[in-house]
């Protein structure tokens, strides 16, 4: 199976780049293809504008969605998003690395959505079910601050974890076709024993993923 994971944290050696690379190695002990797109190293551009464009469609008035229309048709976006479009085409499986900052992705995450995901190469005009990368699956990896799972749920201070994962799971990866498989969530807060617990099980996880992929589809 090709898997890409998409890193997104500033420095390699922070907890999620140790994560990352505990999966790729353990990918690659069990026969799968790996390739690492990592954004900060890139130094990925994550803002949307008409720079992403070789030729305008339009240059008095930027139309963005129109634009990527135009560019997937004419092999005219800029080489960073070529490159990371081929990088999802290649992939079976997507997994996402990355630190839960105020709730969210870091921005440089979401910018690599908003460019590369573009319309009619990943979705458009279907959706959801019919998206453009229907076939793929996604796993979402991400450390979060929290010493445990108990101060999410409904009655957690900082509510519901399936809250702070919508709108990447569902609206972005779902929307575009992807089956989602279940996250991977690190509570970076917690003790030594319970952080080695937590690799370990995702150790067990990335070893057993083809037996968990043929269940999930």
């Amino acid at each position: 199976m090709n898997v890409l994971i998409v890193f997104a944290h500033p420095d390699g050696q922070s907890l999620n780049g140790a994560l990352k690379d505990v999966t790729v190695e353990i990918l690659e002990q069990n026969g799968h293809k790996v390739e690492v797109s990592d954004l900060y190293e890139k130094k990925f551009k994550a803002i949307a504008d008409k720079d992403d464009f070789l030729v305008l469609k339009n240059p008095n008035r930027l139309n963005y969605i129109s634009e990527q229309y135009h560019a997937l048709k004419n092999n005219t976006f800029a080489a960073d998003i070529v490159e990371e479009q081929r990088l999802v085409t290649r992939a079976d499986l997507i997994i996402f690395q990355y630190p839960m900052w105020w709730t969210d992705a870091p921005a440089i995450l979401k910018g690599w959505f908003d460019r590369v995901f573009s319309y009619s190469f990943a979705y458009g005009p279907g959706r959801y079910e019919e998206g453009n990368l229907k076939g793929k699956m996604a796993i979402v990896s991400v450390t979060h601050g929290a010493e445990n799972l108990s101060e999410y749920g409904e009655n957690g201070i900082k509510g519901k974890v399936e809250e702070r994962l919508f709108n990447i799971q569902h609206e972005k990866l779902y929307f575009c076709g992807m089956t989602v498989l279940e996250p991977f969530l690190f509570p970076a807060g917690a003790d030594e024993e319970t952080r080695l617990k937590h690799i370990q099980d995702w150790k067990e996880r990335l070893a057993g993923l083809k037996d968990e992929i043929l269940v999930d589809i």
